[in-house]
């Protein structure tokens, strides 16, 4: 029997599901806002493109190498104390990094920016999972990515425009002022949620940590997850990393405020995102995941194109594909792992996830330096591919009881 099965109970309220969408906000609101600052710290720094790129990688890599412990340690501890505590504590790296008076210590804010974040997203995915029915999940997973993507538009938008209007600094101020009021909204509307029963005491000695992820690495659909979500981020971070330095290029030498603009591309996905979440409980997760993957990478390809309206376009497609292959993924995600192993298995999963984008602020540069912009696209649509391909392969739905996959 399933550990965590519960008894029936009403499901949560909607101003539950507005915290679990507000957890994505606070999340996301800092982890990318040095994108569109990006050849403005490359001159105020005197650093290279790779170099300023790290501010970037450092905070996604923070996330990818603290969400594995977060997900132990989270297993048997309340939800929503681990996110509120996660919340506030993404805060203060983000406040101390206007402070920084070197590229090394902005990266080194940066990545401790990115530590405390599992807690946040890790615990969500889980938390959405056991408190919401199985035929709401993939709806409610919806808000939380509209969520993180609301997070990331207002994150960078805000950081190039105070960056332009006051400086980079204040930046970081009012971000990481913003996040302590998410925090206290956060502990006001979400629920403690339900009381999971205790791991028989037996099973507790005899499944540690690292037994649980390597019964995790056994499962075929559990990988092939984890590649999916490694190349989901990859090809988002890839793409609007890169593409800063393309257009404050000539032709078009976009402002940093016009650079932060571009990423209103996100409300497209914002609109799009919920409404693929309901079609996805429809049509089945594979088919969700093709379809979300295709649209992204045909987004990718429009960015060649010799017009910024184009380009723009592009940039709205791939938002869209990508969040609605991130919906898909996560449901995925909690229908692979085994129950008593979820909030770990996700943990892994954002290990990966993060990992992808911490590659991704720093691998394309060598394509950059080969071909520019174009040989970048190039690099991206091919990782899409074989990303595609994983999941359409790895999320065959087994014929027995997946017991071992």
């Amino acid at each position: 029997m399933d550990p965590y099965q519960q008894p029936e109970r009403a499901t949560p309220s909607w101003r539950a599901a507005a915290a679990v969408a507000l957890c994505g906000v606070c999340a996301f609101l800092e982890l990318y806002c040095t994108q569109p600052l990006l050849p403005l710290l490359a001159r105020l720094f005197h650093a290279s493109k790779t170099g300023v790129g790290m501010t970037v990688s450092a905070a996604t890599l923070g996330v990818a190498l603290s969400a594995p412990v977060f997900g132990a340690l989270a297993e048997r501890l309340p939800r929503k104390r681990v996110i509120v505590v996660s919340l506030l504590g993404v805060s203060i790296p983000t406040l101390l990094a206007a402070t920084s008076a070197s590229l090394p210590q902005l990266i080194f804010w940066r990545f401790l920016q990115g530590v405390t974040v599992p807690g946040i997203i890790a615990v969500v995915i889980t938390y959405i999972g056991e408190e919401w029915p199985p035929d709401k999940v993939a709806l409610i997973m919806s808000f939380y990515v509209s969520g993180t993507a609301l997070g990331g538009l207002l994150g960078r938008i805000s950081s190039g425009i105070l960056a332009d209007r006051f400086s980079w600094r204040v930046s970081f101020l009012v971000l990481g002022a913003a996040s302590l009021a998410g925090a206290a909204a956060v502990a006001a509307w979400l629920p403690p949620g339900r009381r999971r029963p205790q791991v028989p005491e037996a099973k507790e000695t005899e499944i540690g940590f690292f037994y649980q992820v390597q019964g995790l690495f056994r499962s075929r659909r559990l990988v092939a997850t984890f590649a999916v979500g490694f190349n989901v981020l990859f090809s988002l971070v890839g793409v609007f990393t890169w593409i800063t330095f393309h257009l404050s290029a000539p032709p078009y030498l976009l402002s940093t405020t016009a650079l932060s603009s571009l990423f209103f591309v996100y409300l497209v996905g914002l609109v799009v995102t919920p409404a693929a979440g309901y079609v996805i409980t429809r049509v089945g997760l594979r088919a969700g995941i093709g379809g979300a993957m295709a649209c992204a990478m045909t987004g990718v390809l429009l960015t060649l194109a010799p017009s910024l309206a184009v380009e723009i376009a592009g940039l709205a497609l791939l938002c869209s594909g990508v969040f609605i292959a991130q919906t898909a993924s996560s449901t995925h995600l909690r229908v692979a792992a085994p129950a008593g192993t979820r909030v770990t298995a996700a943990g892994l999963y954002i290990t990966f996830y993060y990992l992808g984008g911490a590659a991704a602020g720093v691998i394309p540069g060598a394509f950059w330096a080969l071909g520019g912009w174009p040989a970048c696209v190039g690099f991206i649509v091919t990782m899409q591919a074989v990303g595609l391909a994983i999941a359409l392969i790895g999320w065959r739905t087994p014929r027995t009881p997946d017991t071992n996959p």
